[in-house]
């Protein structure tokens, strides 16, 4: 899985997004009746990581988007995201986590 952090800077806060893709997502535009994402590298390509590397960050998160089954499945185990907290577009688990 890709991670990457994203940092909103000191103004806001120094908050961050989590953004955790399957590989294989990669360059994909994935689209529905309700629904557009396009899975472009400036947002979701990061470091390679394996699942407990994921884990381990994604439960310090305060903010996470996920997309793709290992993804959602990391924030799943991680208890970031529960099951009712996944949508699919075009048949692709897809959550989004926030905390305070």
């Amino acid at each position: 899985m890709y991670l990457k952090i994203h940092y909103t800077g000191e103004q806001y806060g120094n908050r961050f997004v989590i953004a955790v893709c399957d590989e294989e997502l990669i360059g994909k535009t994935l689209k529905d009746r309700k629904y557009e994402i396009r899975v472009n590298e400036s947002f979701y390509k990061g470091d390679i990581m394996d699942e407990e590397e994921v884990i381990k960050i994604l439960k310090d998160s305060t903010n996470a988007n996920l997309l793709g089954e290992k993804a959602t499945a990391a924030g799943l185990k991680a208890g970031v995201i529960t099951k009712e907290n996944i949508i699919k577009i075009s048949g692709i688990p897809h959550a989004q986590a926030v905390s305070f």
